[in-house]
């Protein structure tokens, strides 16, 4: 190998620069950003109407990062969206499975356990209620 030839970390750190201005650097967690935020809500956040979670499925609040599965009609779970790996937060929840794109870890939306490493850790559970036809995450008020 020459002093010329990029290696492959080399290669993979500048793909990821070129990409900071869209999802990039930004999308693989808070490890360049100096400050470490909180994996789960730390006040109660409105997530909007509880109907919008289909029931037998999942939803991903990116924002709030929050997944919320819907198991029965009125019986709702919730996890934290950031994956234990290294705090990307997932992107999709497809057949009862939640993905994450940095490195393919993939979590089961019903209980937050890990399906497919890299991921060692389950999501954290993040306690979820319906109040006036809302979901609230997060702990109570």
């Amino acid at each position: 190998m020459t002093s010329q030839s990029a290696s492959r970390r080399t290669v993979l750190c500048g793909a990821a620069l070129a990409g900071a201005a869209g999802l990039g650097a930004a999308a693989c967690g808070p490890e360049g950003s100096g400050k470490k935020a909180s994996p789960t809500p730390t006040a109660p956040v409105d997530l909007g109407p509880a109907d919008a979670v289909p029931a037998g499925g999942a939803k991903i609040y990116r924002e709030d990062r929050v997944v919320v599965s819907r198991t029965a009609e009125d019986q709702y779970t919730a996890f934290s969206a950031v994956c234990t790996h290294r705090g990307c937060v997932v992107d999709s929840v497809e057949n009862g499975k939640i993905s994450c794109p940095c490195h393919g870890s993939v979590f089961d939306a019903r209980t937050g356990k890990v399906l497919q490493g890299p991921a060692v850790a389950p999501l954290p559970s993040v306690p979820v209620r319906t109040k006036g036809g809302k979901l609230v995450a997060g702990p109570d008020a």
